[in-house]
């Protein structure tokens, strides 16, 4: 089975190189950055203005290679990779939720940017709180002892290479 992506834009950040960036939206709460939509998929964003947050699907385009168990920069303990959010994975695959404060033509405006200045955008959706926030008990795994740690933390080179 083939699988083929396209971006359908850009994502801009301040964030030139991947040390010293937030590791999550939270950690850039402040950031405000763009999605400049690529002019064939303008029209997909009518009707998108009236939601305060929207979901940004991108490619981690600077990823390289991956490993099944990876120290994530929440912890200090070797983890599986898909009890993490760590960049190098089978499919560089980034998710963020992001504030929208303004659409205006192909260029999104967005707070909370947690994103390499480059990278691709595969697609946007938008953060319904009906379809997004589970119900009953959540559970965060070996994070609910770290959740406290996620607005301070900061990218690190420890997925620039491969861990060994």
């Amino acid at each position: 089975m083939a699988l083929t992506v396209q971006p359908i834009g850009t994502i801009h950040s301040p964030f030139a190189q991947r040390e010293g960036m937030p590791i999550q939206p939270r950690g850039a709460s402040e950031i405000t950055g763009t999605a400049e939509i690529f002019p064939e998929y303008a029209e997909g964003l009518k009707d998108l203005d009236g939601f305060s947050h929207v979901i940004l699907l991108y490619h981690f385009h600077q990823s390289q290679g991956y490993s099944l168990t990876v120290t994530p920069f929440m912890d200090t303990e070797k983890r599986g990779l898909f009890s993490t959010r760590a960049p190098r994975r089978p499919n560089p695959i980034g998710l963020s939720i992001v504030r929208l404060l303004k659409v205006e033509k192909n260029i999104l405006t967005l707070q909370g940017v947690d994103v390499l200045d480059g990278t691709p955008l595969l697609d946007i959706k938008p953060f319904a709180p009906a379809f997004d926030l589970p119900q009953g008990e959540v559970r965060s795994g070996w994070l609910e002892k770290k959740d406290d740690d996620v607005a301070g933390k900061r990218s690190d080179g420890r997925f620039v290479q491969s861990e060994t």
